[in-house]
């Protein structure tokens, strides 16, 4: 059975009509040769469509055949997850919560930086499976992962959102950051096709540079990411020691930290140019943001070609972690570099809409029961 057979055949009733939206190109010719029995090239033909004009039916597509365009509106269609808001902060960074099923909601954010950069936050799960202590999602729960469709969907409403580009040199959308709602890692398959679509030309033409993975740092899963794509890699570090790590990112205890930096390496090796790995770092107070933690995540990272990207910790209700100062905050960042490293200071955007790192919730219609224990544990008097 082919690719796209497959995709046709596991949806869950037989009349309904195939999403092209999450579709890469080799599924897209599979899809016309295979299915409609039309020529190969009408497949990039289609995704430009798609992805270069963000056309939201095959009406729109005028230099295709009326018999072709009516062949596609009996069999397939163009489902982006539907905007349910989208709100500006004031410093420019701009938030849009998406339907991705009845009651569940995904959140993605655009920030800008000068006029021309601007990084699409773009989430992989509805709420998270792992349960990281200080983010927000996490303590959301989980319900599902995202299909193909949903994740590119999230770059197709924000380039959407600019309106026609005149100029096809200027990117409404210069970078995706796999930073959003879940662990991409977790989401194998429709991460990767996804990502895909961004980096082909007849996609979103992105660099492999401008596309980036987060991963709290599931090891298997990268070491056959560096098999599948070449793209830009971040670890939600956040420690530089296994006791502390595990209290924060609790996937630690499966894969330790020395396990997972082998695992960036084995990565590096394979992308085949000159690279580093992007290690992300949450400051929280008292927690890990003193002089030896500093000392010790400069040792730990010595022989693994990085930057290091620190976090203002973002407070969100019922947590009992707080930001440190501004002046903790530069002296961890002195402590790195006399160490050698560049460590620069991520900027909070978008705290006022909810939208900075670590704050995501959308709406999850939890499986896990992870955010009614949460809640439960926040409530004044609740009882043991």
């Amino acid at each position: 059975m082919s690719a796209t057979s497959s995709l046709i055949a596991s949806s869950a009733h037989s009349e309904e009509r195939i999403n092209l939206l999450g579709m890469t190109l080799a599924q897209l010719e599979d899809f016309f040769v295979n299915q409609l029995g039309e020529k190969k090239f009408r497949a990039a033909q289609v995704m430009k469509w798609m992805h270069h004009r963000c056309a939201a039916s095959f009406e729109e597509m005028t230099d295709l055949s009326k018999k072709l365009r009516s062949k596609l509106e009996e069999s397939a269609e163009i489902r982006p997850p539907k905007v349910v808001l989208e709100d500006i902060s004031s410093d420019g960074t701009r938030k849009w919560v998406l339907e991705v099923s009845a009651g569940s909601h995904i959140e993605t954010v655009l920030i800008p930086a000068g006029e021309n950069r601007r990084t699409l936050c773009v989430s992989s799960q509805v709420g998270c499976s792992l349960d990281c202590s200080f983010c927000s999602t996490g303590k959301q729960g989980f319900q599902r992962n995202l299909t193909p469709a949903e994740i590119i969907g999230q770059v197709w409403v924000a380039q959407r959102s600019f309106g026609p580009r005149k100029d096809s040199s200027k990117r409404p959308v210069t970078n995706v950051v796999m930073m959003g709602m879940g662990e991409p890692l977790l989401n194998y398959q429709p991460v990767l096709s996804a990502m895909r679509i961004m980096l082909d030309d007849n996609g979103y033409g992105l660099s492999k540079r401008r596309v980036t993975l987060s991963t709290s740092g599931l090891v298997p899963q990268l070491d056959q990411l560096g098999e599948d794509i070449d793209v830009s890699l971040a670890i939600s570090l956040h420690a530089p020691r296994d006791d502390l790590r595990q209290q924060l990112v609790p996937i630690n205890k499966k894969y330790p930290i020395d396990e997972l930096l082998a695992a960036c390496q084995r990565y590096l090796n394979k992308c085949g140019d000159s690279r580093e790995v992007t290690i992300e770092y949450t400051l929280i107070a008292g927690v890990n943001d003193q002089q030896q933690d500093a000392q010790d995540l400069g040792r730990l990272l010595q022989n693994l070609p990085c930057k290091i990207n620190l976090i203002p910790f973002n407070p969100f209700p019922g947590s009992d972690y707080q930001r440190p100062s501004r002046n903790q905050i530069m002296r961890f960042q002195s402590w790195l570099h006399e160490a050698g490293y560049s460590a620069p200071i991520r900027s909070t955007r978008g705290d006022d809409i909810d939208a900075a790192c670590g704050q995501l919730v959308g709406r999850v219609q939890d499986k896990t029961q992870r955010s009614a224990r949460y809640q439960a544990q926040q409530r004044p008097n609740s009882p043991s």
